[in-house]
């Protein structure tokens, strides 16, 4: 029984892997593709453009990270030693202040002012008193 679910858990660890490996692929291609795009196109708005290419990429490298870290903790769930567990808590720190930061980014990103967009805040409720 012991053995199969050390198999079970083997695939799950590649399957993840595996997964995490094809999000990263994926975003460059994607990246590459875009950039190309604009490189071509010589868009007016290219920093726009760079962010927009920025933040698809990064989204992809969040997820990526996501299924990195849960390779990691399958893998440890047999048999850990406590190398193993050390092992595996300064890697999670490390994908998940990469994760953090990455996200921070992205949400300001999302929250910049649009050109040409004006940010008026809404008229103050006229049944307060």
């Amino acid at each position: 029984m012991e053995e199969l679910f050390t198999k079970v858990v083997h695939y799950i660890d590649l399957a993840a892997e595996l997964i995490g490996v094809l999000c990263i692929a994926y975003g460059v291609a994607e990246a590459a593709a875009m950039s190309v795009h604009v490189i071509v196109r010589r868009h007016v708005t290219i920093r726009r453009q760079r962010k927009e290419i920025f933040g698809r990429f990064a989204s992809w490298i969040i997820l990526a990270l996501e299924f990195a870290l849960a390779a990691d903790i399958v893998r440890t769930a047999i048999a850990p030693s406590w190398n193993d567990i050390g092992m595996l808590a300064a890697i999670a720190a490390i994908r998940t202040a990469l994760n953090f930061f990455l996200e921070r980014d992205l949400d300001a990103l999302d929250s910049e002012p649009r050109r040409g967009h004006v940010h008026r805040p809404a008229p103050p409720d006229a049944g307060a008193a």
